[in-house]
């Protein structure tokens, strides 16, 4: 079979050192007869050791040519290959317990990341392979320049550890940055206290639309300073110095008339 290109539209960077291929499936220590999903299997880096502990893996590829190596590689039993984008699909088609896992393109990870968190309720955990950047936003704490609107949302629905970096020289083509491990395993539901997850959406992209703007003037459209006070919240701080439970505190209020 002849050599595969990669794919710069799929942001393909191959995973080829075998030390950090090892340490990432004993991050995830699959057991047989866990229900793993793979996301963008690649040439099977993570795929041939992974299948090595699994009865069975299920699999997400967009790339044609891929798909159809993975097919010609292993039999249906043992693999089953969902074909398309993963930005598009649907999770829940295969079950509940998932343990989610894979190299994610850097180009999309950030909605990717988001789309996942809806199917956090189906998941049991995620281990993921992306730019080193994206996992320092993803676990980063208030008042710091990494913490933002990916920290907040990632960090209300998942507990999240940034296992180790990985640097570029361990894939083909190498990337030019660095990259990190990161572990999110989903909040019991006792813990996810916003009624309506899409206010809290609303709040945090308001309040960090603008970095280096006061709160007073990022969230007007939502509340008056009033409200804030009476919340807890210095009008005049900024969206960075907001804790989790802070946003998870306004978007309780947002739809709530405005006093004062």
């Amino acid at each position: 079979m002849k050599e595969h290109q990669a794919r710069k539209r799929f942001g393909q960077n191959f995973l080829v050192c075998r030390g950090t291929i090892a340490r990432i499936v004993e991050a995830i220590a699959p057991r047989r007869e866990d229900r793993v999903v793979e996301i963008g299997p690649g040439l099977g880096a993570l795929t041939e050791p992974l299948l090595e502990r699994l009865d069975h893996l299920d699999v997400v590829e967009i790339d044609r040519d891929l798909i159809a190596r993975l097919k010609d590689s292993h039999p249906p039993e043992r693999l089953t290959v969902h074909e398309g984008d993963a930005l598009e699909f649907d999770f829940g088609e295969i079950g509940s317990d998932l343990r989610i896992v894979g190299n994610l393109p850097y180009n999309i990870s950030t909605p990717l990341l988001f789309h996942l968190a809806t199917y956090a309720a189906s998941v049991r955990d995620m281990h993921f392979m992306l730019q080193k950047e994206v996992v320092d936003r993803m676990v980063a704490d208030p008042g710091t320049a990494d913490y933002g609107r990916l920290s907040v949302m990632l960090q209300y629905r998942f507990h999240m550890d940034r296992l180790f970096v990985v640097p570029p020289g361990a894939f083909n083509p190498a990337p030019k940055v660095d990259s990190a491990i990161v572990r999110l395993i989903p909040k019991p539901a006792a813990e996810l206290t916003v009624r309506d997850e899409g206010a809290l959406a609303k709040v945090v992209s308001a309040a960090f639309g603008q970095r280096r703007k006061m709160l007073r003037n990022n969230l007007r459209e939502l509340f008056s300073e009033a409200q804030l006070r009476d919340l807890g919240i210095a009008p005049t701080a900024r969206a960075e110095e907001l804790t989790v439970e802070d946003y998870v505190r306004l978007a309780g209020q947002v739809f709530m008339p405005r006093s004062g």
